[in-house]
């Protein structure tokens, strides 16, 4: 096994390592580092969980003079909530080196932001629109800039950022290192490495090694008065290092949240209707390994890939097979095991029946103890990923456009409730849907997607289209 100290990184980046309590590196971690601390540039084909942060931001960080305070460093990254996640990576990995990270992203004060980029920022970690904003204040200034990061440039591609991130890469200098981290190669992206990369060492982690495989799953079926009290035998049972319970709807968040605090657990809310300054405290307390249960809405733990998760627990039944795999990937991160428990009640049956369908797997009932071989879990299909193919494996599907995102605060099974209630398509033949800042995803068979779209405009208030890409 490859060990960190054959990759070439600088002793203060081993020892930081050592004291975030990584032992070996992942397959994106050990292709990728070797290159970029050769100045080359890279792209890398790899999904969120596989350990990329560190596979470009070693490297990155071991280049930075720390003599020099001027901006050397410069990470992209599509959401806030990816943002955050970036930048309390890197300052734990460069922390023995006293490296300056500084976060910059909309929805936070730009007064507090250009403080800091004024008092250092050595390395800088950002969202497309606030970076293009703090340059056009000439308050971020790239022309000493030498390595940059495009990361998740697919999820960029999605919500139309693509155009900004050009200018950007434009205004820094020639002779930067550049690298490029995407889950997915869309033909746009494939330009735009093209373009900007300077003949690029390609680095692809393959598709088995991205999928869920040491996941113990069970199911528990109980009642609906006494799922709360369920759930807190469970917990007590279980004794999880740390937890995502899952629940559909906010309010429902909220309700469980109050009923765990109340029976003297240390637990957190994190749902939509949450100021942003709230929801960024609770993710990196929970990030930072300080807050041990989390409830969550799906949309709202999207941006939580923390390897130090030990249990997922589904208290409300997901709204789609596709929503079960996503849930349960919140744990087993890079390389570690995990366990998934889903409490449901009787007339759910034919829901789990069909999450076993979709995933492959039959999920063992729980009982305290209880033990299970792990079970692979691929990803389900991301965007741009082929073929396509409806929910009951006949025929294409439609990618539609909905007006609306996370901003409108809307959710996965807002949009699948609207598409099932005014179009009378079955729940399991929408698929993929993913919810942005400013818009959300969706997958319909084709021939029904003229139906879909003409009737939820007409009767569920959403504006709905179909994509052309």
């Amino acid at each position: 096994m490859t060990r960190f100290s054959e990759l070439g990184l600088a002793p203060e980046l081993l020892d930081a390592l050592r004291d975030v309590g990584y032992e070996a590196p992942s397959p994106i971690q050990e292709q990728a580092i070797p290159p970029l601390l050769e100045g080359l540039d890279v792209i890398g084909q790899a999904q969120t969980g596989s350990g990329k942060t560190a596979a470009f931001g070693l490297p990155m960080l071991q280049q930075v003079d720390h003599g020099e305070q001027e901006v050397q460093g410069l990470v992209l990254t599509p959401t806030r909530e990816l943002c955050i996640q970036v930048t309390q990576a890197l300052r734990a990995y460069g922390s023995r080196k006293g490296v300056d990270v500084v976060a910059v992203f909309g929805g936070a004060p730009i007064r507090s932001q250009q403080a800091q980029l004024r008092a250092g920022g050595q390395v800088v970690v950002g969202t497309v629109g606030r970076v293009r904003d703090l340059i056009s204040r000439h308050s971020l200034l790239l022309h000493t800039c030498r390595f940059v990061v495009l990361d998740e440039a697919d999820e960029m591609l999605d919500l139309g950022f693509l155009e900004d991130v050009e200018r950007i890469l434009a205004l820094m200098p020639a002779s930067r290192q550049t690298a490029l981290f995407s889950a997915t190669m869309p033909p746009p992206i494939r330009r735009l490495a093209d373009q900007y990369l300077y003949h690029p060492v390609t680095v692809k982690v393959k598709a088995a090694t991205l999928t869920v495989e040491t996941v113990e799953q069970f199911a528990l079926e109980v009642s609906p008065r006494e799922k709360a009290d369920a759930l807190v035998r469970l917990l007590d049972a279980e004794r999880p290092d740390q937890a995502i319970v899952f629940v559909r709807t906010k309010i429902r968040c909220e309700q469980l949240f109050r009923v765990l605090r109340d029976r003297g657990l240390n637990v957190k809310a994190l749902h939509g209707d949450m100021t942003q300054g709230a929801r960024d405290g609770v993710m990196i307390s929970f990030k930072e390994g300080r807050l041990p249960l989390l409830v969550a809405t799906d949309v709202a733990a999207r941006g939580l890939d923390i390897s130090g998760v030990s249990h997922v627990i589904n208290f409300d039944v997901p709204t789609s097979p596709d929503g079960y795999v996503h849930r349960i990937g919140r744990t087993a991160r890079v390389g570690r095991s995990g366990r998934a428990i889903t409490l449901y009640e009787r007339r759910q049956r034919r829901e789990i029946e069909a999450i076993e369908r979709h995933a492959g797997v039959k999920l063992a009932p729980w009982v305290k103890d209880a033990h299970v071989a792990p079970t692979p879990i691929t990803a389900p299909p991301r965007r741009h990923s082929k073929p396509h193919v409806s929910a009951d494996g006949e025929g294409p599907v439609r990618k539609l456009i909905v007006a609306g995102g996370r901003a409108a605060g809307l959710e996965p099974s807002d949009i699948i409730h609207a598409i099932t209630v005014a179009s009378g398509l079955d729940g399991e033949a929408v698929r993929n849907v993913r919810v942005l800042e400013r818009f959300a995803l969706v997958e319909v068979p084709e021939k029904d997607a003229d139906r879909v779209v003409e009737r939820v405009g007409a009767s569920e208030g959403l504006r709905i289209e179909s994509a052309r890409r």
